[in-house]
């Protein structure tokens, strides 16, 4: 029996995972993410950590295939990380530290690209080559993988879909600096923007409340027949369809895969993003499947896992 680790980087937890070459999971923990001192202690934690189960489930290192690590920011295909938003590393050679660090070949990426391979190898993407996998959290994350391959791109910002420019109108700032960003609309902080714009001047009645919405309040109100909360939840699809139509003019996908906190709405988001979708996709584009992400928090640490299998 052969195995691989698969690693998912966040900013407050490290999600780890033992699986076996088939994509079983055989074990799963998180340990601590020290953002300490510019994040130097979060390699060697991942390390030890390793090491430490190793010897807990009696394996050999020779029976190791690798280590796959996904990252919050942009990774280059040599597993360079030029900055990070919440980790506190600067340049950093990510693979080549935990190739010395744990003595197994190493693959690295950016975390939303992972999870998006991971859905297309065991999730909502089963089955598929081709898929864009869009995670709607406090930001809007993106993968696309063409021909089982994750797009990287020249500087590792390649699927970066939250920062598509969707409303060339907007004069408030996304958190990247720009104006008028997908993340800005159908991110769950977008989707409460659009709520609190929406009840400023809303003189219906309708069961959410401006000062403490949330998406999930959105969401469940839609699902409550809130015509107010259908209303802003077509806002929020439209941004979000529309974007999608012109990614798949260039991609091409088979299926797009929703997820992230916001898709734990569950189906009643599919119509609001596909109806959209098909109003503006490109006629060969038109025959896609959308789909929810079946992973959850696991989706991280497959697809590392697949990274390094298919290093």
């Amino acid at each position: 029996m052969r195995y691989c680790f698969g690693v998912d980087i966040g900013g407050t937890t490290v999600k780890i995972g033992l699986l076996e070459e088939s994509g079983a999971i055989v074990d799963k923990w998180e340990i601590v993410t020290d953002t300490s001192e510019e994040g130097k202690n979060i390699l060697p934690n991942i390390a030890a950590s390793i090491e430490k189960k190793l010897e807990e489930h009696q394996i050999d290192k020779a029976d190791i295939i690798g280590v796959g690590v996904g990252v919050p920011a942009p990774v280059t295909s040599e597993g360079v990380v030029n900055g990070t938003a919440n980790l506190g590393w600067k340049y950093k050679e990510v693979k080549r530290e935990m190739e010395e660090m744990t003595g197994l070949k190493a693959a690295i990426g950016n975390d939303a690209n992972v999870a998006a391979l991971g859905e297309m190898w065991k999730g909502g993407g089963a089955g598929e080559k081709n898929m864009i996998m869009v995670t709607l959290g406090t930001g809007v994350g993106g993968g696309v993988i063409i021909d089982g391959k994750i797009l990287v791109g020249q500087n590792g910002a390649g699927g970066e879909i939250g920062h598509l420019c969707v409303n060339y109108e907007e004069t408030d700032r996304c958190g990247c600096g720009n104006r008028g960003c997908l993340e800005q609309y159908a991110s769950a902080t977008g989707i409460v923007r659009l709520a609190r714009q929406k009840l400023g001047q809303e003189m219906r009645p309708t069961i959410l409340n401006k000062e403490d919405v949330t998406a999930k309040d959105v969401f469940d109100a839609v699902k409550a027949g809130d015509e107010v909360a259908k209303e802003i939840a077509v806002t929020f699809g439209r941004y979000l369809g529309y974007g999608l139509a012109n990614l798949a003019a260039v991609a091409d996908p088979a299926v797009f895969v929703i997820g992230g906190g916001v898709s734990k709405a569950g189906e009643v988001l599919i119509p609001y993003i596909r109806e959209p979708y098909m109003e503006r996709a490109f006629f060969a584009n038109k025959n896609v499947k959308f789909v929810l992400a079946e992973l959850g928090n696991d989706a991280g640490i497959c697809g590392s896992a697949k990274l390094v299998l298919d290093a």
